[in-house]
């Protein structure tokens, strides 16, 4: 994939426009989350990397999702509201969003363009997670089960800071 990520338009969980070009120059992990999956409590390794790097210019974009079972089925302000006090979460989330089928976000028509293994052309579950370069390039996908807090994550988070 030789284009950046950069313009693509993004709506934040409050409402506010933004694009990804706000991310330019930081190393950005994009996960797509919900609330009500049986790995939700990866919120709490996320936030955890978030605080970690996030002074090396890292930042983590959540991207709620009600795609698999309806699992996150919550508006804006009950998933801002369940993510702070249940994880403490502080990294930026996006409004909800489509990440697979004809209403896919354009985030993820680009993202999913990236393949890793056995992950193609969608996305297989909640939680799979994507690294792009501080030049707005997709450098890594992981699957969901691949925890945030793994030697895996934090092995590529930290080639692309260095």
């Amino acid at each position: 994939m030789t284009e950046t990520l950069h313009s693509i338009p993004l709506t934040m969980i409050g409402g506010q426009q933004a694009n990804f070009g706000d991310f330019k120059g930081k190393t950005v992990l994009v996960v797509n989350v919900a609330s009500e999956c049986g790995l939700t409590p990866q919120y709490e390794a996320l936030e955890a990397l978030y605080r970690r790097y996030s002074d090396k210019d890292f930042v983590i974009l959540g991207v709620p999702s009600n795609q698999f079972m309806g699992q996150e089925p919550g508006n804006a302000e009950d998933i801002q509201e369940f993510c702070s006090i249940n994880y403490g979460v502080t990294f930026p989330l996006a409004e909800k969003a489509d990440v697979n089928g004809a209403d896919r976000h354009p985030l993820y028509a680009a993202l999913t363009k990236f393949r890793s293994g056995e992950l193609a052309e969608n996305v297989t579950w909640n939680f799979e997670k994507f690294l792009v370069s501080a030049e707005g390039k997709v450098v890594q996908r992981f699957a969901p089960q691949v925890t945030p807090d793994s030697h895996e994550v934090g092995a590529a988070i930290e080639a692309e800071l260095n």
